[in-house]
């Protein structure tokens, strides 16, 4: 097995029931060197700037299981007919999360939404989670994360928020940028009329993709 240097004991532990799990849900699609490389890779990429290693197996996996579901639509394993939306911003801390928010919570199982940053944040912006329980929407479990070749290529359209020329550019892929505010920095009041415009955008896109909004 793949270990990653200058692990504790227990975040050893837990990224070996991290890959046993990936194994199981991804068993016949995936081999095993496959699903430990993007387990691995994805704990590197949190672990230089994360400042709660204790986590670090957990966003991992969560990461991984995502890349992992994203590669398995782009080799033709998933063929659910569900659009794939990405929505990315720079830090992945605010605005694409919002984004996100909004179209689980409208969109539920009959679509697919991700998000990443071209250059990730440390945590979720707290003026955009406290707006998003405004609305009933809990984003607080999010965490910024960068976008990889794999997901990009997997989504159906690609929406930008302000990551300009550090956005990836796949061709043959839809592209939106929506010109939104930056709540980097900013208070809830602030941040409250770039989720309300957020969230009509969200609608307008659901409608466009046929995915009806279930509030």
């Amino acid at each position: 097995m793949t270990e990653t240097h200058d692990l504790s004991i227990d975040q050893r532990l837990a990224l070996r029931s991290a890959a046993t799990r990936l194994r199981e849900q991804f068993d016949g699609v995936f081999g095993q060197e496959t699903i430990e490389l993007f387990l691995h890779s994805s704990y590197d990429q949190f672990a230089s700037r994360s400042t709660i290693p204790n986590f670090l197996p957990l966003l991992a996996e969560r990461f991984a299981r995502q890349r992992l579901q994203a590669l398995a639509k782009v080799e033709g394993h998933i063929q659910d007919g569900k659009p794939v939306v990405l929505f990315l911003c720079v830090h992945n801390a605010g605005r694409s999360q919002m984004a996100l928010g909004f179209f689980q919570y409208l969109a539920g199982d009959g679509a697919v939404a991700w998000s990443g940053g071209s250059e990730p944040g440390y945590e979720i912006n707290p003026s955009a989670v406290a707006a998003m329980a405004e609305r009933g929407i809990d984003i607080s479990k999010e965490f910024p994360k960068p976008w990889t070749t794999e997901i990009v290529q997997a989504a159906d359209v690609v929406i930008t928020m302000g990551c300009g020329d550090a956005c990836p550019v796949f061709p043959g892929k839809r592209y939106l940028d929506w010109q939104l505010d930056d709540p980097a920095g900013k208070g809830v009041e602030d941040v409250r009329p770039v989720r309300d415009e957020i969230e009509r955008r969200i609608r307008d896109l659901l409608e466009e993709l046929n995915v009806p909004a279930l509030h």
